[in-house]
């Protein structure tokens, strides 16, 4: 079996082989690898590109804009429109194949407009048969996945990552806000910035792995299940109350849970995972 090094060479000949290419680029750990590794394999030939909508936290869009000017790779922020689709705003179980739609086909036009060959995102080893229902767009519209074809698992990519001195290589995962909203209620502009405000007020609290789900008059909170002894006393449970409420959530709970990725998938039916994928 080939170690990660061998494989991350891989990696540099798959992504020199395509001679210029478009990296749909959000910050995150494996689409930041996949960004830097373009650059080291393209130079300018290669182009990050950042959908920005209100779905995107303003943190996030700001640690993505410095990580690219801090290892000096282009990049172009596009403003995409999933919220004006009525199919992304009714937040069913098809909402993530129609942003990434709305982003792959404007980055289609991108790629057309500046002369590059292909489009590429940062789908790893591991996320291959998980509920993604934009891994669908990606594939409709002929995006690349070099870290996969490279047989680049998370925990691989996240060494390499170190080994290069990324500053993100263990940075937490982070979805987009819409992944925060209970499937059936819209998506709006409001709510979305409902959570962004609220998951704000609990990172000064000191919590940096949290969710905030967004189902309705209610907000339920997921903090890393090894900070959750130090969320579990009443001034602190008193301290998000106070933080929350004024965001507009009447009713605040704690989910004894813990954080954990998906967390809206698991009410969902299995057809409608099956007709998603």
């Amino acid at each position: 079996m080939m170690d990660p090094r061998g494989k991350s060479q891989r990696l540099h000949e798959r992504l020199q082989s395509l001679g210029s290419l478009l990296v749909a680029y959000s910050g995150g750990t494996d689409s930041a690898f996949l960004a830097y590794a373009a650059y080291q394999a393209l130079g300018d030939r290669m182009l990050a590109v950042i959908a920005d909508s209100p779905s995107l936290p303003r943190r996030e869009l700001a640690d993505a804009l410095a990580f690219a000017v801090h290892h000096h790779f282009p990049v172009r922020v596009l403003q995409t429109r999933e919220l004006e689709k009525a199919e992304y705003a009714r937040n069913d179980a098809q909402r993530c194949f129609h942003c990434k739609d709305e982003l792959f086909l404007q980055m289609e036009d991108a790629r057309r407009q500046l002369g590059f060959k292909h489009l590429a995102y940062g789908m790893n080893l591991d996320d291959r048969g998980e509920f993604r229902p934009g891994q669908r767009a990606a594939e409709l519209h002929g995006a690349l996945a070099p870290l996969v074809d490279a047989e680049l698992s998370k925990a691989e990519i996240r060494m390499l990552a170190r080994d290069a001195g990324l500053s993100l290589a263990d940075k937490p995962a982070s979805a987009c806000l819409s992944s925060r909203i209970e499937y059936g209620r819209p998506v709006t502009a409001e709510n979305l910035a409902q959570v962004e405000q609220a998951e704000e007020a609990l990172h000064a609290l000191g919590f940096a792995q949290v969710r905030v789900r967004h189902h309705g008059d209610l907000a339920r909170i997921e903090i890393a299940r090894e900070h959750l002894a130090r969320a579990l006393t009443l001034p602190m449970l008193d301290a998000m109350t106070a933080a929350l409420r004024p965001i507009g959530f009447l009713y605040v709970t704690l989910d004894t849970v813990g954080y954990r990725s998906g967390s809206m998938n698991e009410v969902l039916p299995a057809s409608a995972i099956a007709a998603a994928m």
